[in-house]
């Protein structure tokens, strides 16, 4: 009997003691066992934690250079037939619906058969899946997702460079961007590959 009641207390305690604990507010984070953790000790730049002397206001994060904009950069080289290296800084800044205008544009990476050939390799990762091994649409995602054009009919076959690279770029239709995807350099050489394509190559 003795040992029921004591077991009874034990639990009564226990309960209360938990429901005690457990009322808390629910906006408490609660204890901090390795604030070092929380509060980096190095410099980041969105923190207010630790201010940094050396820049005004204790900013951790520098302003922008007066008279500078940030964008994404690219400076690629490519080998002309000539063996000439030529630098080029490709920043792409035509908008989704400048498709007129980049149209316009020109390759800037000259055709040979080595950038033919890379564009394809690029082709065969990126585009294959839908626009098929020869252009025709026909690719397995076409299969259950319509619409994907063949290059080689009256309506694509005069497509400009610019213009495959503006799409590869932001899409078009429902075919969608992949500029965060292929880079400038390699988006010019699936044109190049492209253009073979639209004859029926």
């Amino acid at each position: 009997m003795k040992n029921s009641k004591l077991y009874f207390k034990l639990v009564l305690s226990g309960i209360l003691g938990l429901s005690l604990v457990s009322c808390d507010s629910k906006n408490d984070t609660g204890w901090e066992f390795a604030p070092n953790m929380y509060n980096s000790l190095g410099y980041e730049a969105q923190t207010q934690i630790e201010p940094n002397a050396i820049n005004p206001n204790g900013m951790n994060m520098r302003y922008p250079v007066a008279g500078t904009i940030s964008r994404r950069n690219y400076k690629t080289s490519f080998v002309q037939d000539d063996s000439t290296v030529v630098n080029d800084l490709m920043i792409y800044g035509l908008g989704k619906d400048d498709l007129a205008l980049a149209e316009t544009l020109k390759n800037p990476i000259p055709w040979s058969e080595t950038v033919e050939e890379e564009g394809k390799v690029l082709y065969e990762k990126n585009c294959q899946h839908c626009h098929g091994a020869g252009g025709a649409g026909d690719g397995k995602v076409a299969a259950k997702y319509k619409g994907v054009p063949n290059y080689a009919a009256d309506a694509y076959k005069n497509m400009t460079m610019g213009h495959v690279f503006h799409v590869i770029t932001h899409g078009k239709g429902r075919m969608w961007a992949h500029g965060a995807q292929v880079l400038p350099e390699e988006r010019w050489k699936i044109a190049h590959y492209v253009q073979r394509l639209q004859i029926g190559g």
